[in-house]
């Protein structure tokens, strides 16, 4: 049972078969790239390319065929330019929600986020990009009090959520914001339950099997959404009966299957688990999926073997290479350590850096 939800999930993932060639159409089938470890998600990305390295998806980042903005639940993710007015207007409501007994603490309102936006669209007009401190002096001088700490960054938060701001390139490792009319293709509104529709299919297309409740947790929407948006997709999704519990998955992804022994090096918030409220699928070798569902936000980059969890890995960066250590929580074969191994080696390729791997 646990074998067949992880096999189906790997192959539809584009971890065990062929994924497309650019960051931007990863980014598009999956919907949105979970993205607060900025250099996690770039590899997450990575990995499900047909080999796409960190200056390339960076490239895509800069040039803005991928952004990265607060869309689902209250954290950042990586969306593609053309996807990201409709998903904000199906899912933003829900996450402003969400973040508004925080807000009102923080005495953040409408009248404050109306100074603060104009502000923002006189300051980033024409191009211009600056990183969240420099936002702040700038609302300081319009004479908008506290706009530090975590008043100022609920308040970016909020302003992209209203569509106001989003990712710009990077400054050297310095993020900053752009104007999201400057940096967002113009595009006609969906109806909602279009908009609900087309993000139910990327959901359940590329991460089915999977259950309405999981639809919902990586959404940020409702259970009752996610049930409508399975209803409205109608015979484009089958109903698969694992165990006591109905996933679902749709018609094209259940097709996709592959057999052959796999390992993986996933990065942290990598949505083969994140994307998911229910992970026990893949905690059986360790009989435990704490690694991966603990309430600490800062979850480890993990060891998959076969699409089941077996230990956790870390990133060194060193002068002249990169270290990679591996930290099995299960015994391994030789040839699962080797293929450990092997995706170390592919971890460097996509840095373009030489590699040592560690095991410990």
């Amino acid at each position: 049972m646990h074998d067949e939800i992880c096999r189906r999930r790997l192959a539809g993932q584009f971890l065990t078969t062929s994924g497309p060639e650019t960051g931007a159409d990863v980014v598009r089938a999956l919907g949105a790239v979970q993205a607060q470890d900025y250099a996690g998600a770039k590899w997450a990305v990575a990995q499900r390319t047909t080999g796409r390295t960190d200056a390339e998806i960076e490239r895509e980042l800069e040039t803005g065929q991928i952004l990265r903005t607060h869309v689902l639940r209250p954290t950042w993710h990586f969306v593609i330019a053309a996807d990201i007015r409709w998903m904000l207007e199906l899912t933003a409501p829900r996450v402003s929600a969400m973040m508004a007994p925080v807000n009102r603490r923080l005495e953040l309102d409408r009248a404050v986020y109306r100074r603060a936006y104009r502000v923002f669209t006189k300051t980033l007009a024409d191009g211009n990009c600056l990183t969240r401190s420099e936002l702040g002096a700038q609302l300081a001088r319009a004479g908008v009090s506290g706009a530090t700490g975590q008043r100022l960054g609920h308040l970016m938060m909020q302003a992209e959520l209203d569509r106001v701001v989003c990712s710009g390139p990077r400054r050297g490792k310095q993020f900053t914001y752009a104007l999201f009319d400057e940096r967002a293709p113009m595009a006609p509104s969906l109806p909602r339950d279009e908009a609900l529709a087309a993000l139910t299919q990327r959901y359940f297309s590329r991460r089915g099997p999977a259950t309405p409740r999981d639809f919902a947790w990586w959404s940020g929407l409702t259970v009752a959404d996610a049930k409508r948006g399975i209803a409205l997709l109608g015979p484009v999704l089958e109903r698969l009966k694992i165990g006591d519990t109905e996933n679902w998955i749709s018609v094209d992804a259940a097709r996709l299957t592959r057999r052959a022994p796999s390992a993986h090096l996933l990065p942290n918030y990598d949505e083969y688990f994140i994307g998911f409220r229910d992970r026990s699928a893949i905690g059986q070798r360790v009989r435990a999926t704490s690694t991966v569902t603990g309430g600490n936000a800062l979850i480890p980059h993990v060891l998959v073997i076969d699409g089941e969890l077996v230990g956790i890995w870390r990133r060194a960066f060193e002068k002249d290479r990169v270290v990679v250590s591996l930290e099995p929580h299960t015994s391994l074969t030789t040839r699962e350590q080797a293929r450990l191994t092997a995706e170390a080696r592919r971890f460097g390729r996509f840095l373009e850096s030489p590699v040592e791997v560690r095991v410990v």
